[in-house]
């Protein structure tokens, strides 16, 4: 994928991860990127390719207005997400489903409004930005990390979904970076910058999956081994940072 010839939409693009999608996109050069928002009006990008749209991942009929207002796009970017603290077994039972309806059928609801266009447009790519807490858990991140890990093999199951019609889905998983979200994590975080660079260059190499960081790479690896030792190389790694 030539980044320069796509019209790109990005979810959540007011600030963090998704503002820095829509940075890097106007860096490499393509014509128009779609910056989506709840509030749209507080996006603030200097740019007249960017093109500011209303998209909250729990409204439908926004999802259905945005994919109807945006039919040239060709590269979607689903970045929008939400991080409650909530705890599965006594947290309140309805922020842990907001999670799950944010970051799997809010992202569903995106992909599947936006599947025809991107196949009517010649296929073009979805990027889901994952997380390696897809892969594991931490205290505090119990509703976080099943809605991820949803996510996550949601992202494989349309990826084998929209092959037929060309669209490329790739994973992005990374651990904490320097953005609000991760605002209350004192340990080590990455540049935001460094996810849409790493993701990008992995388009541009036809990669379905991208690991931005060490941490991640740690996490992945440990996956085939006993969970035992990595949860308590886990739990010395947090309470050293």
């Amino acid at each position: 994928m030539n980044i320069a010839d796509q019209i790109a939409l990005v979810t959540g693009s007011n600030r963090g991860i998704g503002r820095q999608f829509v940075l890097e996109l106007l860096e490499r050069g393509v014509s128009k990127v779609y910056a989506t928002a709840r509030r749209p009006e507080t996006l603030g990008f200097d740019d007249s390719r960017v093109v500011p749209l209303r998209l909250d991942l729990l409204d439908h009929g926004s999802v259905v207005a945005a994919a109807d207002s945006a039919r040239d796009v060709t590269l979607l970017v689903n970045n929008a997400g939400i991080a409650t603290g909530a705890p599965l077994v006594t947290g309140d039972l309805a922020e842990v489903r907001r999670e799950m309806d944010t970051h799997l059928w809010g992202t569903l609801d995106v992909i599947r409004e936006f599947s025809p266009v991107l196949a009517a447009n010649g296929g073009g790519a979805v990027v889901n930005v994952l997380s390696a807490l897809s892969w594991f858990a931490a205290p505090g991140t119990g509703s976080y990390s099943a809605a991820k890990a949803a996510e996550w093999n949601m992202t494989n199951g349309v990826r084998l979904e929209l092959a037929n019609q060309g669209t490329l889905v790739q994973g992005v998983l990374l651990g904490a970076a320097d953005t609000d979200i991760a605002a209350a994590y004192d340990g080590p975080k990455i540049d935001p910058r460094d996810v849409p660079r790493r993701s990008l260059d992995g388009l541009a190499n036809g990669s379905i999956e991208v690991v931005v960081d060490d941490w991640t790479a740690m996490v992945k690896a440990s996956l085939a081994g006993d969970p035992a030792p990595f949860y308590e190389k886990i739990t010395e790694l947090l309470a050293a940072g």
